[in-house]
């Protein structure tokens, strides 16, 4: 049985727009509420019920999700909504920005070795202006966003792998599949 506070902070993911704050939480409640155990009771009584949905820490908030398996239907009910889709240069800079930000384009081009377009990544909402660099020309600073975090099921950006796990997994995919000497370490 759900108790009232489970019931209003169901009520609440449900109506929310954005990840769910705890912030947002105490103030719609108007007291301090234990909102990451609230969401792990939540989500045992979702799979304990068997329903199609979960609860996710996102964006450093929490987002109702639903569960993979019923992937199919939503497709269809979605099916005229094309998928954000990005290059792979828009993804290298995505990259360099999520790393190194907050950052200039003259320091993102620098990195790529290239001319590099920000245009359609802050009009898909991905990266936004952070303000302005101090010195000559006052460049524009620019750094991930919110939908960022959404968009990569990110809880924050301490989720972001480290160079070294990077650096593993390229190994990982570059080794040949007869190779079980270096898949042993």
């Amino acid at each position: 049985m759900l108790s009232q506070t489970h019931k209003i902070v169901l009520a609440l993911l449900c109506g929310a727009t954005e990840p769910l704050t705890k912030t947002q939480a105490d103030v719609c409640l108007e007291e301090d509420v234990a909102l990451d155990r609230v969401v792990a009771e939540l989500n045992n009584y979702f799979e304990t019920e068997g329903l199609p949905v979960w609860i996710q820490n996102l964006a450093e908030g929490f987002r109702m999700m639903t569960r993979s398996e019923y992937e199919p239907w939503l497709n269809r009910l979605f099916q005229n909504k094309g998928k954000l889709r990005l290059s792979r240069p828009a993804l290298e800079t995505l990259a360099i920005i999520a790393y190194k930000q907050p950052i200039t384009k003259n320091e993102i081009d620098a990195f790529r070795g290239v001319d590099t377009t920000i245009k359609p990544l802050v009009e898909k909402n991905l990266i936004d202006i952070r303000g302005r660099q101090e010195g000559p020309g006052r460049p524009l600073l620019y750094g991930t966003t919110v939908h960022f975090l959404e968009y990569f099921g990110l809880a924050s950006l301490k989720e972001l792998p480290r160079a070294r796990e990077i650096a593993e997994i390229v190994d990982a995919e570059n080794l040949p599949a007869g190779d079980t000497e270096r898949n042993a370490t």
